[in-house]
């Protein structure tokens, strides 16, 4: 059985795609965003909804590790202040890109 430590985590990278998201927009590489030769970001071709709908699912996802109560995540003391505001950020992300 996984410990909270391992299940929080396992939400890291959804924390990393919202908030890379929530920067570069569809310039993000985890929405298909490429970097050329000189460092600069190049657009992905996905659509807004495509985007919207990546980021819906890493807050769902967030919010269902959040709710784990084996191992007791929900319970636990342990900081989880990273995923909170992941989840507020993606959500205000699809509310101001909708």
């Amino acid at each position: 059985m996984e410990t909270v430590a391992e299940c929080l985590a396992g939400a890291d990278l959804s924390v990393a795609a919202i908030n890379d998201i929530n920067t570069h927009g569809n310039k993000s590489l985890h929405i298909g965003g490429k970097i050329d030769r000189e460092g600069n970001r190049i657009s992905s071709s996905e659509s807004q909804s495509f985007i919207n709908a990546h980021v819906k699912r890493n807050v769902d996802h967030l919010s269902t590790i959040l709710a784990y109560t084996n191992p007791d995540v929900a319970g636990s003391s342990e900081d989880k202040s990273s995923y909170t505001t992941a989840i507020t950020t993606g959500n205000t992300y699809i509310t101001d890109n909708s």
